[in-house]
């Protein structure tokens, strides 16, 4: 037997109209509001500065998807000099993690920039942070409830982790409400999203019954809620089960980290422009293909067995193909085979399995 240990420090408040919690939650001191400029234009902002109030929120809308490196790095230095007592994270993954990073640089008793940190690879000291408050408007990253945050280099071309016991969120308000206009193409990328956390949280070599039992529910809830929301895209109690699930899949790999699936994703990304749950989920059907059949009967097999079923209903290839406009992904197996997330996978890999995976063919 092996031994493991869990731990998440985040409260969740859930529920619609959780979002007015955040009044209470940020009650007093100078607040930092990091999120996109859509959701000013949209009005989203005012409603922050309505429960925060005006003269205590400073505003940071220029979260882009994929939060560049260098970006974060100026970011951070025209902030030093502001006084904050928190930071409030309103949006999707790239602005949850954006604030994730802001909050541990802003406060860790530390001299470098964090290029010099991620491209020196340096050991992450984080001594210090920022109260933070996640308030997701997509069910997808889980990143309000995990300690990873993904930062991108694209001068260098490459993927960076910020993580540790200092980057998760104190705070994370759930309020399906806010997911209402997600457009459809973001709300099946995102619940892909969530899919995969679901699945490689599963064929992990750092599974646990805590994991598993998040894991399981979490595809349960995405297997029922993505196809009645691609129908009925305003169903709130279907929006809520999705955030629901986006939640535990995330609460899941805070114990296990990702596997095989991210470890291609970060490339596909990277060097193609493919959202990240789509590029995280298009090889899901491939590897579940392979793997169902050497698990015996039972809810994890049943669970996996659903899952394939809605993963092919969603044309993952021809709408990866769209992107790669003829181009072989295969090149950049050496940058999918790392070992910090395809050394994960309970099963053997190697890049000839890799190459059968983006080609969707069997091994």
């Amino acid at each position: 037997m092996t031994h493991w240990s869990h731990y998440n420090p985040v409260t969740i408040h859930a529920g619609p109209g959780a979002f007015d919690k955040l009044g209470d939650l940020a009650s007093a001191g100078q607040w930092l509001l990091v999120t996109t400029a859509g959701f000013t234009r949209r009005g989203v902002t005012d409603r922050v500065r309505a429960l925060v109030g005006t003269d205590r929120l400073s505003v940071f809308d220029e979260v882009t998807p994929n939060p560049d490196l260098d970006h974060l790095d100026s970011v951070a230095a025209s902030l030093k000099a502001t006084p904050l007592d928190g930071i409030i994270a309103l949006g999707g993954g790239s602005a949850i993690d954006a604030a994730k990073v802001l909050a541990v640089i802003l406060k860790s008793d530390i001299d470098a920039p964090l290029d010099h940190i991620l491209r020196g690879n340096k050991a992450q000291a984080w001594t210090d942070k920022l109260p933070l408050i996640a308030v997701p408007t997509t069910a997808g990253t889980g990143a309000e409830v995990t300690p990873f945050a993904t930062v991108w280099d694209h001068t260098a071309n490459k993927k960076y982790s910020v993580t540790g016991d200092r980057t998760f969120p104190d705070y994370a308000i759930l309020d399906p409400q806010l997911t209402l206009s997600l457009p459809e193409d973001e709300t099946l990328y995102t619940a892909l999203d969530t899919i995969s956390h679901a699945l490689e949280s599963l064929w992990n070599k750092n599974r646990t019954v805590i994991s598993e039992t998040y894991a399981l529910r979490a595809l349960a809830l995405a297997n029922d809620a993505l196809p009645a929301l691609l129908a009925t895209p305003d169903n709130l109690d279907q929006r809520e089960r999705m955030q629901q699930a986006s939640m535990l899949a995330g609460l899941a790999i805070c114990t296990t980290r990702t596997a095989i699936a991210h470890a291609i994703s970060y490339p596909m990304t990277l060097h193609y422009g493919i959202p990240h749950g789509l590029a995280c989920s298009f090889t899901l059907p491939g590897i579940l293909q392979r793997y169902i059949p050497t698990l015996q009967e039972g809810p994890e097999r049943q669970a996996m067995e659903m899952t394939l079923r809605t993963l092919e209903s969603a044309d993952l290839m021809q709408r990866v193909s769209k992107y790669l406009g003829g181009d072989d992904p295969s090149q950049y197996l050496g940058e999918m085979f790392q070992p910090d997330r395809a050394g994960n996978f309970s099963r053997p890999i190697d890049q000839d399995i890799l190459r059968d995976l983006l080609s969707n063919t069997p091994y």
